[in-house]
């Protein structure tokens, strides 16, 4: 049995931020999901799985409405599901006894790092490297909640200025602390080695980069990329980093294909 369990819509790098801790600390992460459009159809549970087509009607009563992300849809979730994921959102962990639920990707990557402190001090040296940890991660939930609010208008046609400006915003907020964090010409973003900051910040970059793929929506709204062709200009130490990030060997399985399909998007 896994050490973690995580179901989610995929791909999805907010998951990844927990397997990329995994490599770190040799922890056994299992994840389950599909497309987000496909997990309409799944029973969401520990045991998730997708439904049979008669399975619909006998398990009526698990059909919930959907929320961000899946506004409107009937989902099938479990009461224990519920029970384990008070907010019945997606990414759901679970722990090996398939009944203590973790929430929210920053707090499942930071179980991870707990599991596997012994093999890597992903979550700091000490307490004061702890909570210095926890300060980015904190910061990047606001950027992070810009980003979702953004990226799903991009989805479904919503997008306005009001939206792309709180998102910009957001962003030159989240990257200007980050340079000034990796000056002068810092190798990571706390102490001497990779911590769950600099997962947390390469995952939350790739899921922003989707903006790549939706430039057609942006220009019908006389909007304009976030990430322009010069942003690396403005921020030469965060995407140097984060360039780092996505080669490193740990990293590299769940980004790297998925940062380079959004750069061959933006280049197209």
């Amino acid at each position: 049995m896994a050490d973690l369990r995580i179901f989610s819509y995929l791909p999805n790098p907010r998951v990844w931020k927990a397997t990329i801790a995994a490599r770190f600390c040799a922890v056994d992460v299992e994840v389950r999901g599909a497309s987000a459009k496909e997990l309409r159809d799944w029973l969401w549970d520990y045991d998730a799985r997708p439904l049979a087509d008669h399975e619909r009607q006998s398990l009526s009563a698990l059909a919930r409405t959907g929320r961000v992300g899946l506004t409107g849809a009937q989902l099938f979730k479990t009461d224990a599901f519920l029970e384990a994921q008070p907010f019945g959102n997606v990414p759901a962990a679970f722990g090996a006894d398939s009944k203590t639920g973790i929430f929210e990707s920053n707090s499942i990557m930071r179980a991870v790092a707990r599991l596997g402190e012994a093999a890597f001090p992903l979550y700091g040296r000490d307490a004061y490297e702890a909570s210095r940890i926890d300060s980015f991660l904190d910061v990047s939930l606001v950027f992070a909640r810009d980003t979702q609010i953004y990226l799903l208008a991009l989805s479904d046609g919503t997008v306005n200025a009001a939206i792309h400006a709180r998102a910009k915003e957001a962003f030159a907020i989240y990257a200007s602390g980050l340079e000034q964090a990796l000056s002068p010409r810092r190798d990571t973003l706390v102490g001497e080695g990779v911590t769950l900051a600099d997962i947390c910040f390469a995952a939350e970059l790739a899921l922003f980069m989707n903006e790549h793929a939706r430039a057609r929506q942006l220009s019908e709204h006389g909007l304009d990329k976030i990430l322009h062709p010069a942003i690396e200009n403005v921020y030469p130490l965060v995407f140097a980093h984060f360039a780092r990030l996505v080669d490193h060997e740990n990293f590299r399985p769940d980004l790297k294909p998925y940062v380079e399909k959004l750069v061959s998007k933006a280049a197209a």
